[in-house]
């Protein structure tokens, strides 16, 4: 496992090792005590996720506030991701900044994104399957979201506003200047 730090604070990215030969691959995805001596944190993930999504579909910009804020280790299995990581700290050095980055099932790269941090990703394939870890559970009453087209973060989501698909929930999601100033 190889860890790269992003401009953002404590929020990286992982190189899986792969194995392969003519039968295929193995990658050892998650070892905690190589993750946590390698980040220099001690997260324990609760819960695994996994999502299947058209191309075109873009979820997010979601986060869980105050004692319900998960960190999260993102992967895609197949296909192909724009994955973004706002940081929404308070007092953070990175703070209203994002990244992004193209998660595949070929390259095999997996994001830390830490509690505090909004996320989404849009999918760039016909289909993609998203697969994550995270270290707190869900609580409906703590999800907080951004809208995707924010003018303040200014994304740059790849594809054409009218190939994108939205949950009904994402149409109606905040501004971020409206979640700096509830801080």
């Amino acid at each position: 496992m190889k860890i790269e730090q992003t401009p953002l604070q404590d929020c990286f990215i992982i190189h899986d090792k792969v194995h392969g030969d003519e039968r295929g691959y193995f990658i050892e995805t998650f070892n905690q005590r190589d993750f946590n001596a390698a980040t220099g944190l001690n997260i324990v993930f609760v819960q695994d996720n996994q999502s299947k999504s058209s191309k075109g579909v873009l979820r997010g910009l979601h986060m869980q506030r105050g004692a319900a804020a998960q960190a999260k280790l993102v992967r895609v299995l197949e296909g192909s991701v724009l994955d973004i990581a706002v940081d929404l700290r308070k007092g953070s050095p990175s703070f209203g900044k994002h990244y992004a980055i193209e998660l595949t099932g070929d390259n095999h790269k997996q994001f830390f994104v830490p509690a505090g941090f909004a996320h989404g990703f849009l999918v760039l394939s016909e289909t993609a399957t998203f697969f994550y870890k995270v270290d707190k559970f869900y609580e409906p009453g703590d999800e907080v979201g951004i809208m995707y087209n924010d003018k303040d973060l200014n994304i740059d989501w790849r594809l054409p506003t009218a190939e994108l698909i939205f949950s009904e929930k994402d149409k109606t999601l905040g501004s971020f200047a409206e979640y700096a100033a509830s801080l």
